[in-house]
């Protein structure tokens, strides 16, 4: 086992559970993640494998037909993932991120209906906050659900949806007129069920195509269409009593998993740069010795070890905070931030250190190089979170 990004106090169970993730990365993931990259295919054996391992109700409690474990577990097991492929850590990532919204917010119905089936990874968790016009500016989103009786109809259009054809049901926030002050209580957190695949997938719903991006391949990333989406008020994720109004404060729950989860990416594709970096650098011959001989080298090599394991440290803090039920939107944010900046960084350094060869597309290098930087915008931006930061510490430091 390596030195770097250990966990203490983990159980048993956590710990082989791990072994065997990192196992299957070893040898399902890394050996075939260049080529299924380069050729931007969907990996379904590797996704298959997944879901024997049951890796999809990894989170989803027992009683439902999940393995029962904690948000630690997962953000590890998501560092695992990542270590092999950031595309793969994607597949699961939404999905675990609408089963927690599930079993967190759902009515007792949701949670019967859905968490069976997203356990077996039968049916598959998409979500969707952002759009066209808006990102990170919650408030700006134009889709809107029109009352009409017992039911809603939704019109509007949504960006950015990771596993936006495969999955089988999108959380998706939009704008309700409850008659609250603030705009953030006007909006509902809407579960549209609907067919996999591209094209009109559920009535007036349609997923037009795959977003062409320059990493982060493999996984589609898709716009989705809502025109007259008619939906009955008990899709609202609580149900139509209890979920009416309270989808952006949902949303930003299921958000602080989110962030520990790109936050656990960043850690594994760091991990990867730094195992890349450091056989290189001692199988690679200048001016007579081993590059890791030469202290310009040697120092690049300790700095991004240190960032590893600082980058790890938050992330397991901000999971634990999560797991114990304290808020930890300060702390989710931190971890985010701190990941995926020293993410870009020991991906480069990494890069340097391959000199001429990293510029290849033969070198797994060249694959993190493309990939880093979607971790400095996915799940909000680095200016983001330092001001979910800074407002955290204005509030706890008030003069």
């Amino acid at each position: 086992m390596a030195r770097l990004a250990q966990t203490p106090g983990l159980t048993d169970e956590q710990r082989a559970i791990l072994e065997t993730v990192r196992e299957f990365a070893d040898k399902e993931i890394i050996p075939h993640a260049q080529h299924l990259e380069h050729a931007d295919e969907y990996p379904a054996d590797i996704v298959d494998g997944m879901r024997d391992m049951g890796l999809f109700g990894l989170t989803i409690a027992e009683e439902y037909g999940g393995l029962g474990e904690s948000l630690l577990t997962y953000a590890l097991v998501v560092e695992e993932l990542s270590r092999g492929w950031m595309s793969i850590s994607g597949i699961v990532n939404t999905h675990f991120i609408v089963a927690y919204l599930v079993s967190q917010h759902g009515s007792p119905e949701q949670k019967v209906s859905l968490l069976p089936r997203m356990a077996t990874g039968e049916v598959r968790g998409a979500f969707s906050m952002s759009e066209p016009g808006c990102g990170s500016d919650v408030a700006a989103i134009r889709s809107r659900a029109e009352r009409d009786g017992d039911d809603f109809v939704l019109n509007g259009q949504k960006m950015w949806l990771t596993n936006g054809a495969y999955s089988s049901v999108v959380a998706t926030l939009v704008k309700t007129e409850t008659g609250a002050e603030s705009v953030y209580g006007n909006m509902t957190t809407f579960l549209l069920e609907k067919e996999p695949g591209f094209g009109e997938t559920a009535p007036g719903l349609t997923i037009p195509g795959k977003i062409e991006k320059m990493g982060y391949k493999g996984v589609e990333t898709t716009e989705m269409v809502l025109d007259g989406v008619r939906v009955p008020a008990s899709a609202a994720l609580g149900g139509a009593e209890a979920g009416v109004g309270r989808g952006f404060y949902q949303m930003m729950d299921g958000i602080e998993v989110g962030r520990v989860n790109v936050a656990a990416r960043a850690c594994g594709i760091s991990i990867r740069a730094f195992e890349l970096a450091v056989g290189y650098a001692q199988q690679r011959q200048t001016f007579g010795a081993p590059l890791a001989k030469h202290q310009a080298i040697a120092f690049k090599l300790a700095e991004m070890g240190t960032k590893i394991e600082a980058a790890h440290a938050l992330m397991v803090n901000a999971a634990r905070l999560k797991d114990s039920g304290a808020r930890n939107d300060v702390e989710a944010g931190m971890a985010k931030l701190l990941a995926s900046e020293y993410c870009a960084e020991v991906v480069q350094e990494s890069f340097r250190i391959h000199g001429g060869y990293g510029y290849s597309k033969e070198y797994e290098i060249e694959r993190l190089m493309r990939e880093a930087p979607f971790l400095l915008i996915g799940e909000g931006t680095s200016e983001i979170q330092k001001t979910i930061i800074s407002r955290g510490l204005l509030k706890e430091y008030r003069a």
